[in-house]
Order: C-alpha cells, then sequence, then structure tokens
C-alpha cells in the first residue's frame, strides 16, 4: 500500500494527475464504509452500489428473464441511492407497466432500453457537462436496433452522442459526404451486419478506436452475425477493436468510458 500511495503523490507532485484524479484514486484507501455497506440486497438481486468508484459508471441491469416486481425494487433501490438507472433488453410491455411506477422514466422500444436520469427524481441538480463525443454509426436502418442501445448507452455515460445512420458500403459516397460529423470524435461505434466490412472503412478515417458491432442482419450465409464477426476481427485498419454480436450496449458503455476518460486528462 505505501508504494502505492507514494506512486500516486509523486504523480500529483509532477502533474501528470489532477487533483480530482488525485482525490478519486485515493478514496479507496479512506472510504470509511466496508464493501459489504456497499452491496444492497433487493430479493433475488444483489446490487453493486460501488460500481460507479471502481469502474466508472453505475451498475446496468440486464432486464430480460427478470420479472416487473424484481425491476421495480431494483430501480427504487438504485433511484433511492442517487443512481442514473439504466436497464437493458427490457421488452414493450415490462417498459410500459415500469413507465406507469416511474413516470421519470424513459422507454426506448426500438433500443428496449429503460432510464430514470438522476435528474427526474432530484429536480433540484442541474445537468452534468458531457464528456467527451461519441458517435454511433449503422450501415444499414436495419441495424438501427442495436445502434440505439449502443447510443443510448453512450448518453448514460454522459458522452455527447451522434447517431448517423445508412451509410454503409454498398454507397460509399455517403460516408464520405458525412465524414465532418465524426472525423472529430472520441471514440466510434459501427454497427453492421451483411459481410461487416463498414468498420474497416471508418477506421480508415479516423485517429479515435473505433468499436465494430456485427448485427445479426443478412441472408443466409450470414450466419446470424457469424460472418460479420468473422469479417471485423480481421479488419486490418489497426484502430478497430470488436464485441459480440448484437451487442450494442458493450459498444455503447466502452465508447463511453474512451469519451470520459480521454475528456478527463484534457
Amino acid at each position: 500500500m505505501q508504494e502505492i500511495l507514494k506512486h500516486l503523490s509523486e504523480s500529483f507532485l509532477n502533474g501528470s494527475l489532477k487533483p480530482e484524479q488525485f482525490l478519486h484514486q485515493l478514496e479507496p484507501f479512506f472510504s470509511r464504509r466496508g464493501e459489504q455497506e456497499r452491496i444492497v440486497h433487493v430479493g433475488e438481486a444483489q446490487l453493486d452500489l460501488d460500481r460507479k468508484r471502481r469502474c466508472g459508471f453505475p451498475e446496468v441491469v440486464f432486464a430480460e428473464g427478470k420479472t416487473v416486481e424484481s425491476l421495480r425494487k431494483i430501480f427504487h433501490s438504485l433511484v433511492e441511492n442517487n443512481m442514473d438507472v439504466l436497464a437493458t433488453r427490457m421488452d414493450s410491455g415490462k417498459g410500459e407497466l415500469l413507465l406507469q411506477q416511474f413516470p421519470g422514466g424513459r422507454y426506448n422500444p426500438m433500443g428496449r432500453t429503460f432510464r430514470i436520469p438522476k435528474s427526474a427524481e432530484t429536480e433540484m441538480e442541474a445537468k452534468p457537462e458531457k464528456t467527451g463525443k461519441v458517435v454511433v454509426i449503422t450501415a444499414g436502418t436495419s441495424d438501427l436496433p442495436v445502434a440505439e442501445e449502443a447510443r443510448e448507452t453512450a448518453d448514460w455515460t454522459g458522452a455527447d452522442v451522434l447517431l448517423i445512420q445508412d451509410i454503409g458500403v454498398a454507397g460509399p459516397h455517403r460516408l464520405q459526404a458525412n465524414l465532418p460529423l465524426f472525423v472529430d470524435a472520441d471514440a466510434i461505434v459501427v454497427c453492421a451486419g451483411m459481410e461487416g466490412a463498414l468498420p474497416s472503412v471508418v477506421g480508415g478515417y479516423v485517429s479515435c478506436p473505433v468499436i465494430a458491432v456485427p448485427t445479426s442482419v443478412g441472408y443466409g450465409a450470414s450466419f446470424g452475425g457469424l460472418a460479420a464477426l468473422l469479417g471485423m476481427l480481421n479488419s486490418c485498419a489497426s484502430n478497430v477493436t470488436v464485441v459480440n454480436i448484437d451487442a450494442g450496449f458493450k459498444a455503447g458503455y466502452v465508447a463511453g468510458l474512451i469519451a470520459k476518460n480521454r475528456h478527463a486528462k484534457s
């Protein structure tokens, strides 16, 4: 522990750590609450209230397979602990019922996300400043459900998010026409099915990380997104990395984390 504290102190003194970063790094060593106090038992769920300190953002709820009552209890607990609520993979039936119980919530039927911003429950709290720029791009309109999940997630992280749709490689002039909109992004999410070529093309135009999301869109030989996944994994663009098939949440989360960390160091 002494070596870690010495390293943090030296980093602060030489200017490589800002005061707020220094204090954030020290928090685990001087916390008055134990780890058990940061866990809330809500029925069958154990909420990790320490997630934001450790990982940058609060815990996200995977709604698929959970009952409305279970989600209600989880949401209430998160709101009571002043957390921004994000739930993914929620069907419209659950979304409509939960909107009745959380009128400040927002359900996105295309992205299947449910959100309760802190400002919806704490009206006196000012809206936080946006942290960096994330651009979400789709090859086609059929990729929009995955892109919306990514967009909602990146927006939840606090990034300034722009969605650009339907600029796939079948009409390459569309990408060039939209290039000024994303060339200055901190991170870009590209959702594409079929052969999954678009992320490589985007990667050749920008200097930021490109997070490729293969979607389960395409004809028989696309194998439910496997062809796009393999194509993206073999991208010759060095700044392209890949998440799982239809994993819009994971792409949006990582893009938001990149934007946040880059913004903090600027």
